[in-house]
């Protein structure tokens, strides 16, 4: 996919998770005013924190879609690491306040009252159908362009999505069963959920930020184009590294010596080419080098 296409995408992701951000947090709002429900003010938290870091990953996408200036010559998609380590860091902050107000509530004395169980049920339902939507689109984003932000976006309205199902659950309990208590439980093991998944995500963004080489089967398959390449006699000295949804390759190929310039020019830019074709986020420089003669 061309590198537009992949940035439009990544543009389109965004607007669409602050949008939908800011439904949920109007909806849930007057959803907690309601009910009283912790599981609801979890679920008001993660959207309103949702649509703070999503407004912030927008803004990192459209910067990290400028092109390459003379005081960044390799472009600007580092932004993307940056807000997606900034987001699992807030997701994480918004997982321990919303769990330790879930133990409180537990260790507390007497239980606490909830009300209106349906008008707060109707309110999820809405949500989750919201939710649904738009972490199928971002799944789609992911899988046509890699980018990590996008990814941590989508980590919010998962967990997102585990609120509202916990938050039905809880509702639907203390309407039907009189159990004001699993409000609190399945607001605990929600907060448990976005805390793991925000390390997972905040790993990967601070591997990108400290040159950690791409996947290794990204370097397999560079490895494999090279060596069955016509003209290439032999490679060496594969590396990469990532930043934001793209890949940066370094590889060394061996050519005869004895070829003029151009033809040694167009059998490198060629498997530039066929290198782009088969990693579209990759960026690839190519070193030419002398083959040696066989012993």
């Amino acid at each position: 996919m061309p590198l537009e296409q992949n940035t439009r995408l990544t543009v389109s992701a965004g607007i669409a998770s602050s949008s939908v951000a800011g439904v949920l947090v109007l909806l849930k709002l007057w959803a907690l005013a309601q009910t009283g429900a912790l599981s609801v003010a979890a679920s008001l938290a993660d959207s309103g924190m949702d649509l703070m870091v999503s407004l912030g990953a927008l803004a990192a996408i459209v910067y990290a879609a400028r092109p390459p200036d003379e005081d960044h010559a390799f472009g600007h998609t580092s932004a993307e690491d940056l807000a997606a380590l900034g987001q699992a860091l807030f997701v994480t902050i918004t997982g321990l306040v919303i769990g330790w107000a879930a133990v409180a509530r537990l260790l507390a004395p007497a239980p606490t009252e909830l009300k209106e169980e349906g008008s707060g049920i109707v309110v999820m339902l809405i949500s989750i159908l919201l939710t649904l939507g738009l972490i199928l689109w971002q799944r789609r984003v992911i899988r046509r362009t890699g980018s990590r932000v996008v990814e941590a976006d989508a980590l919010h309205y998962l967990g997102d999505l585990v609120f509202n199902l916990g938050a039905i659950l809880s509702l639907a309990a203390a309407s039907t069963l009189d159990l004001g208590q699993i409000d609190s439980v399945v607001a605990l093991g929600a907060a448990a959920i976005l805390i793991l998944g925000a390390l997972r995500v905040g790993r990967g963004a601070w591997d990108a930020l400290m040159d950690r080489a791409a996947d290794p089967k990204i370097a397999e398959g560079i490895a494999e184009i090279a060596g069955n390449w016509p003209g290439v006699r032999g490679f060496h000295d594969v590396k990469t590294r990532t930043a934001g949804s793209r890949v940066f390759v370094q590889i060394h190929i061996e050519l005869d010596g004895d070829q003029t310039l151009a033809e040694a020019h167009a059998i490198g830019a060629s498997l530039r080419r066929a290198i782009i074709e088969a990693y579209p986020q990759a960026d690839v420089i190519i070193h030419k080098d002398v083959a040696r003669p066989p012993a």
